[in-house]
């Protein structure tokens, strides 16, 4: 007589295991890492392995301190190395990744219980650790690839320029900022080279079109139809906006993290479209040129919430109550 296990949902439909799955991002990530090194050199390649040998070295401490099972062989803390190091500039020194290594994994991610128990995504609570913690070495650093030549990112143009985008269209055109001649964090250089990474993760359904199209395409909507200078037109500028800084980043490897955005894919879109509005809003009107990580951070606080407003109702398992009133007669 064969045993029948019976468990709660979700239940798992994929035959690939979480290792597995990791890989894939791993290989949608290395046409960008290898963009970054040929951008900034030696230094770039040293942030990137910097930054997981640390993932990975301070998630094995915590489980062998902890008496728990290793949890390192699933390649989730490679991915989150990558990911940090993506978010930092070439300029970072070689100490910063791993503080923000301890924070994203032990903080974030070890302390809620280790992958698919997080609240956050750790690569991007990492980031913004930094980003507050160490503003010098985060912002205003920027440097254009090749000839590390100190140069102002696209959005930083686009924020500061007060109305003169002659400035931003003699400094980058659409193309360099879709190829990734412009300065930037090591990940966020060339929009391309991230679209190819995240159109495999599309093809191995690794992903789903829902966050990365509706996060996107928000973002492109919103910035097509209320531009803020008239000196260019609505559509370069729109293009300036979603090929320029972390958006593909953020649509494709960070919004997408499993354990913090919605299952459903009503949910899945309705927290794209949060993730675009603040992103739009942050760099209309906050103090930064940038607003990816801080919508996506904010976001990952409903996707519970998105999940239990939109997840469908059972064939039969809605109660429908029909109330009698007594007749006078």
């Amino acid at each position: 007589m064969s045993e029948l296990i019976v468990s709660s949902s979700p239940h798992s439909k994929d035959h690939r295991n979480v290792s597995a799955i990791m890989g894939y991002v791993l290989i949608a990530l290395s046409p960008a890492a290898v963009g970054s090194v040929l951008y900034f050199k030696l230094q770039a390649l040293l942030l990137i392995l910097i930054s997981i040998l640390s993932c990975v070295l301070f998630e094995f401490l915590y489980n062998m301190i902890c008496k728990r099972k290793q949890t390192i062989y699933d390649c989730s803390a490679i991915v989150t190395g990558v990911l940090l190091a993506f978010n930092l500039p070439s300029t970072a020194p070689l100490w910063l990744p791993p503080i923000g290594a301890l924070f994203a994994i032990v903080v974030v991610k070890m302390l809620f219980g280790g992958l698919g128990r997080n609240v956050f995504n750790p690569a991007i609570a990492g980031r913004i650790l930094l980003f507050i913690s160490f503003p010098q070495f985060m912002t205003g650093c920027w440097v254009a690839p090749f000839d590390s030549v100190s140069a102002a990112t696209p959005l930083a143009y686009l924020k500061n320029s007060s109305g003169e985008l002659v400035t931003i269209t003699s400094k980058f055109t659409v193309g360099d900022c879709l190829l990734g001649n412009v300065g930037g964090c090591l990940g966020e250089t060339s929009a391309a080279l991230l679209l190819l990474g995240g159109i495999f993760l599309l093809y191995k359904k690794v992903i789903t079109w829902h966050i990365p199209v509706s996060f996107i395409g928000t973002v492109a909507i919103v910035t097509l139809l209320l531009p803020r200078y008239n000196d260019i037109s609505a559509i370069q500028y729109m293009l300036y906006h979603i090929f320029s800084g972390g958006l593909f980043l953020g649509a494709f490897f960070m919004a997408t993290d499993y354990a913090t955005s919605p299952i459903t894919p009503v949910g899945r879109i309705i927290y794209g479209i949060g993730c675009g509005l603040i992103t739009v809003f942050i760099r209309y009107f906050g103090g930064y040129p940038e607003g990816v990580s801080f919508a996506i951070l904010l976001m990952n606080c409903f996707a519970n919430y998105l999940d239990k407003k939109t997840i469908p109702v059972q064939f039969g398992g809605e109660r429908r109550v029909i109330w009698k009133t007594k007749s006078k007669d």
